[in-house]
């Protein structure tokens, strides 16, 4: 899979994005399909304490599944994302199959 990892408003470091390349890694034994995903995190720069967005495009031949989450670090707003996503590709495949 072919993951390519793009910060915001700030420099993600090396743990960071070992950490989102280990839970993406996971997703493929709900589907080994996926071609690639295109990670974003955002810091949004105010006052709120949960001001850390994580939004994940997972790629498929021939679609695409999306999630966003936001929470008070980077490793808890992936860990979302990345539970949302696992549900849509459990939806996606009962699609599939019907």
């Amino acid at each position: 899979m072919n993951i390519t990892i793009k910060s915001i408003h700030f420099t993600a470091d090396l743990k960071l994005e070992q950490f989102i390349e280990n839970k993406l890694n996971k997703l493929k034994q709900y589907d080994d399909r996926i071609i690639g995903a295109n990670v974003f995190l955002r810091l949004v720069k105010n006052q709120e304490l949960e001001n850390k967005t994580t939004e994940i495009k997972l790629e498929f031949p021939g679609t695409e599944l999306f999630a966003k989450k936001q929470s008070n670090s980077f490793e808890k707003s992936t860990d979302s994302v990345v539970e949302a996503l696992k549900k849509q590709l459990q939806k996606f495949k009962e699609k599939q199959k019907q």
